[in-house]
């Protein structure tokens, strides 16, 4: 069942202000565990785990930043 376009936004701000802070949290925890690698291998391994949380939240945010497609036009 496809959400509406107002339950996309509102799962969309969900995603971003909770899910996203606590996905970062886990994910510095979790590289924080092992011996800390050098600098550009550090870089890495954050820039690509900063962009990976994009892909399955990827349908969710399309089309959020469009008017209201179930809105009456405006006049």
């Amino acid at each position: 069942m496809a959400l509406s376009f107002k339950a996309r936004k509102r799962w969309s701000i969900v995603a971003l202000v909770v899910a996203l802070p606590l996905y970062i949290v886990v994910t510095v925890n979790v590289v924080e565990l092992f011996n800390r690698p050098p600098f550009l291998v550090e870089l890495l391994i954050y820039v690509v785990l900063g962009v990976v949380w994009t892909f399955p939240l990827k349908k969710l945010f399309l089309g959020v930043g469009k008017p209201d497609p179930d809105a009456p036009p405006e006049t």
